[in-house]
């Protein structure tokens, strides 16, 4: 029978411990990342945005074609006589 070689796990030894992300890309890479970070919030704004306006859109369109007995069990005998 073979013997088993016994394997130790060298730890890879880190230069700087406090050594940040940013710091260990280039200049050129972080600002290219910032800018991808920026138009992919912008977009997200922009859907978001978007997607309320739909909504109030749709909203207003119920309001507009609601039907006298939809207006009349939302509102009642509440109503003021004139």
């Amino acid at each position: 029978m073979a013997k088993k070689k016994s394997r130790t796990a060298t730890p890879i030894k880190i230069e700087n411990e406090k050594a940040t992300l940013s710091e260990a890309l280039d200049n050129d890479v972080l600002a290219k990342l910032k800018a991808a970070k920026k138009e992919m919030m912008a977009k997200a704004e922009a859907e978001e945005a978007e997607r309320q306006e739909i909504i109030r859109r749709e909203r207003i369109e119920r309001e507009k074609n609601k039907s006298f007995a939809e207006l009349l069990d939302e509102f009642g005998d509440n109503g003021t006589k004139y």
